[in-house]
């Protein structure tokens, strides 16, 4: 059926004004193109709409049961549109967030809801995973965007930009031997063992952690292996080990573990927390994002 919005815009104008002079008048369009096109809006429905009177240009009952229907259409037409402009202006739509669980220290906490208060009418949907898990979940479009946590490899398919930088520092049981420090050098650890990173799901922490130790002249004694900075960190008050940790961790940590800075240079800023996205598939709401979160990060 070839029948258009603009013809239904013309059919409801001229039964609102009850004359075709008016409506031609208010539409913009001559009397006699505006007659041909209902003309040709009747012949497609197969029925005669509107009716000629002595009191002017009244529907017929077909015309009153297209009435509703036409309304509808330009009511959701316009809907429509005004739909892709919000989110092609990342103003509205469901943005889905991914982020590493030590994202939740600070960054989210100040960041989600300064977003969701300068676009309320977008829907944040967020998705907990591990850096690898979560740039996977990125390059398959399965989540648009992810907070993960750095050094993480170059990727061609995956745009990043760093949010904030932390520390290394080490973890210890609070009876530790070590947890009267302040201070240490890594290498006054090389006899401890230690709760490293998982390489396969959190390949980035693992080898900044392990560069670290063979920087300080030693191949960590690994006892045990963790996915998240949570996990590592109980693992460490349980006495499994000690282990090298993101700073911001030492204000949501366990009461039984105790944080010593270290004074090895390398130690500083190694760590970084990053939003990525796929390059092949930029969004405004994952820019609105970006912007809210490097605006927030730079006060």
């Amino acid at each position: 059926m070839a029948i258009t919005l603009r013809q239904f815009q013309q059919f409801i104008t001229i039964a609102q004004f009850g004359s075709y002079r008016q409506a031609a008048e208010q539409l913009f369009i001559a009397q006699p193109a505006l007659s041909v096109s209902i003309q040709k809006l009747e012949s497609e429905v197969g029925a005669q709409l509107l009716e000629r009177g002595a009191k002017g240009v009244t529907l017929t009952p077909a015309g009153q049961a297209l009435m509703k229907d036409a309304q509808a259409a330009l009511f959701y037409a316009d809907q429509a549109c005004r739909s892709a402009r919000l989110v092609a202006l990342g103003e509205w739509g469901t943005l889905r967030l991914g982020f590493v669980g030590s994202a939740t220290y600070t960054l989210l906490p100040l960041c989600v809801p300064a977003f969701r208060s300068k676009h309320p009418d977008v829907k944040v949907e967020l998705r907990e995973d591990s850096t690898i898990g979560l740039i996977n979940l990125v390059r398959n479009h399965e989540i648009d965007a992810a907070v993960v946590r750095g050094p993480i490899a170059d990727d061609p398919a995956i745009e990043a930009w760093v949010l904030e930088h932390d520390d290394l520092m080490l973890a210890v049981p609070a009876g530790h031997p070590l947890a009267a420090r302040e201070k240490i050098a890594l290498r006054e650890c090389r006899n401890e063992d230690f709760v490293l990173y998982a390489s396969t799901a959190v390949p980035g922490l693992h080898g900044e952690a392990l560069s670290l130790c063979h920087k300080a002249g030693f191949t960590p004694r690994v006892s045990q292996e963790a996915i998240q900075v949570q996990t590592q960190l109980s693992l460490v008050a349980s006495g499994m080990g000690i282990a090298l940790v993101p700073a911001v961790t030492r204000s949501y940590s366990p009461q039984h573990v105790h944080f010593i800075k270290l004074t090895d240079t390398a130690a500083h800023k190694c760590l970084s927390l990053s939003l990525v996205a796929c390059r092949d598939t930029p969004s405004m709401l994952v820019t609105r994002l970006r912007d809210t979160i490097l605006e927030l990060v730079a006060r």
